[in-house]
């Protein structure tokens, strides 16, 4: 093997290595890695501090670590701010536990659905929306308006996805910019 041939191979590898990493968003600012599942990327995230707290909280770190395929509609720490004054603080008590639970993976859907897949069903449907249910059972529909992807709770509150196609080792993130809250 030449010198030549060597460092042509270590281009390549540096360009598909770069390009790979490059296909993920990044989430506030961090480098969000493919071959990291959801829970290993959200505690690198630095705008999902309350969501990796509740999640730890609530148990769900394994089942999240679990081999899925997960779709997570991950809402920021803002989102959580918004909520009335005392439910965060509320609902991380362990006594609510099963509650946090509820709300937690009313933000979660079984399978790899990517942001293309959402838009392509709600594009499909009669209505408009495309209707499906969280791990908890709850009703979520998933609507484009102007270009952008809302998913609705049960109640008609959307959350703008606001990140897409966040790839995980067992699954795909999107964040959201509201916490969909289960009836």
């Amino acid at each position: 093997m030449t010198f030549k041939s060597l460092a042509a191979g270590t281009a390549t590898a540096i360009a598909l290595a770069t390009a790979t990493f490059a296909m993920n968003p990044t989430v506030g600012g961090a480098p969000m890695l493919v071959e990291r599942n959801i829970i290993e990327n959200a505690v690198n995230s630095p705008i999902h501090t309350t969501l990796v707290a509740a999640v730890q909280a609530a148990d769900l770190v394994e089942t999240l670590q679990g081999e899925g395929p997960f779709t997570v509609f991950a809402p920021v720490d803002d989102a959580f701010a918004a909520l009335p004054a005392g439910t965060v603080e509320t609902l991380l008590e362990p006594e609510n536990k099963e509650m946090l639970q509820k709300v937690l993976t009313a933000h979660v859907v079984a399978g790899d659905w990517s942001a293309a897949d959402i838009i392509a069903a709600a594009k499909s449907s009669p209505d408009g929306f495309y209707h499906f249910n969280a791990v908890s059972g709850d009703a979520l529909s998933a609507k484009v308006v102007g270009g952008n992807v809302y998913i609705f709770d049960e109640s008609g509150n959307a959350g703008k996805v606001t990140v897409a196609d966040v790839d995980q080792s067992n699954g795909v993130i999107h964040v959201v910019n509201k916490v969909l809250v289960p009836k």
